[in-house]
C-alpha cells in the first residue's frame, strides 16, 4: 500500500510540474500589459475568485501586499451584496476562474466597466466570457487535473498560484522593492527582527559593561569578566576611551604562551585595535561583522571613543537575529 501512495505522489508531482512548465511558454505581451496595469495602479489591486480559485486569490493578494503592491481579496459573492463598495475607481481587479464562466464573477464585469476599473482575468478558457471581457487575459489552463477524476482543482490551482507569484515578483523587481521594504511590512516576523532591530535595544549598557583600566593586573580583569559574565572586558584609558578588550580567546592564547595570569598586566595580553561599532547600527549588520571577523562580541563607542554598550552573539540569538 505504501508503494501505491508513493506512486500516486510521484504522478501528481510530475503532472503539476509539467503543467507549470507549460505555463512558462505562455508568458507574452499579455503578461507585460498586466504588469504595467498593476504597476501604474493608483488605487489597490483587488483579487477575486470563487471556491478554490478564491483560496488561491487570497494567497495572491497576500503575496502582492507583502512585496510592495497594495492588494486585498474580495469574495465575488459578497461583492454582489454590498462589498462592491470596496472597489473604487483607480483600482485594478484580478479575477480568477478556471472555467472563465463563474456566474459571481461574470456578474461583476458590467459594474467594473462602469467604474472604468481594468480587469486582469486568469482563466483556463481564452474563449470564455470572463476572458473576452477582461482588459488582459492570462491563460492558466491545464490539459488535465492531477485528480484522477479530472474534477478536483489541482494542477489548475497550482498554475494559477504560480502565475500570481510571477506577477508579484515581476512587480517587486520593477519597483526596486528591497529586503528592508519587506521587513517593514513584516515587523513581527523573523526577517523584520533581523532587518529592523538595532543594537541599542539588545546591547549591555551602563554598569553591565565590563570595565578595567589600562595598567591593571590580568587577575583583576578576570574578576571583572567573571562578574559581568560576557566572556570579555573593555580596557580603558585614563580619559575613559577604549584602549582595547580582553576576551576568553585572549586568555587561552596567554595561557598557551605561558603567561603568569597572577602577575601579568592586562597591557601584555589585551587586544588593541579591536573591531568597534557605533550605536544605532542594525543588529543584522553587527552580526555580519562578527561573522566576517570570526568574533563573538562588539563594543559600541560614542563620538569620544568611550564604550556605551557591548553586544554579544548570544544577545543576537536571543533576539532572533542570528
Amino acid at each position: 500500500m505504501k508503494s501505491t501512495y508513493s506512486a500516486t505522489a510521484q504522478r501528481v508531482i510530475a503532472m503539476e510540474r509539467d503543467a507549470v512548465g507549460t505555463l512558462a511558454t505562455r508568458i507574452d505581451d499579455a503578461f507585460d500589459k498586466a504588469c504595467e496595469l498593476l504597476l501604474n495602479c493608483r488605487g489597490r489591486v483587488v483579487v477575486t475568485g470563487m471556491g478554490k480559485s478564491g483560496h488561491i486569490g487570497n494567497k495572491i493578494a497576500a503575496t502582492l501586499a507583502s512585496t510592495g503592491t497594495p492588494a486585498f481579496f474580495v469574495h465575488p459573492g459578497e461583492a454582489s451584496h454590498g462589498d462592491m463598495g470596496m472597489i473604487t475607481a483607480g483600482d485594478v481587479v484580478i479575477a480568477l476562474s478556471n472555467s472563465g464562466s463563474t456566474a459571481e464573477l461574470v456578474t461583476l464585469i458590467p459594474l467594473l466597466k462602469l467604474l472604468a476599473v481594468p480587469v486582469i482575468a486568469l482563466t483556463g478558457n481564452p474563449a470564455s466570457e470572463l476572458a473576452t471581457s477582461a482588459d488582459v487575459h492570462l491563460d492558466v489552463g491545464v490539459e488535465v487535473e492531477a485528480c484522477p477524476l479530472n474534477l478536483a482543482p489541482t494542477s489548475s490551482t497550482t498554475v494559477s498560484l504560480v502565475m500570481g507569484d510571477a506577477l508579484a515578483i515581476a512587480l517587486l523587481e520593477a519597483r526596486g522593492f528591497t529586503a528592508d521594504d519587506f521587513a517593514f511590512s513584516h515587523p513581527g516576523g523573523a526577517l523584520g527582527r533581523r532587518l529592523l532591530l538595532k543594537i541599542d535595544g539588545i546591547m549591555h549598557t551602563g554598569d553591565a559593561i565590563p570595565r578595567v583600566d589600562v595598567g591593571c593586573t590580568l587577575s583583576t580583569a578576570l574578576l571583572e569578566m567573571s562578574s559581568k559574565a560576557l566572556g570579555m572586558t573593555t580596557v580603558l584609558n585614563s580619559d575613559g576611551s577604549l584602549a582595547g578588550i580582553f576576551t576568553d580567546g585572549d586568555l587561552r592564547r596567554a595561557i598557551d604562551r605561558g603567561v603568569d595570569i597572577h602577575r601579568a598586566g592586562i597591557d601584555e595580553v589585551m587586544t588593541r585595535n579591536c573591531r568597534t561599532v557605533k550605536p544605532g547600527m542594525m543588529a543584522a549588520e553587527a552580526l555580519r561583522i562578527m561573522e566576517d571577523n570570526k568574533i563573538t562580541v562588539l563594543v559600541a563607542l560614542d563620538n569620544d571613543g568611550k564604550p556605551v554598550g557591548v553586544v554579544h552573539t548570544h544577545d543576537l540569538l536571543k533576539a532572533g537575529v542570528a
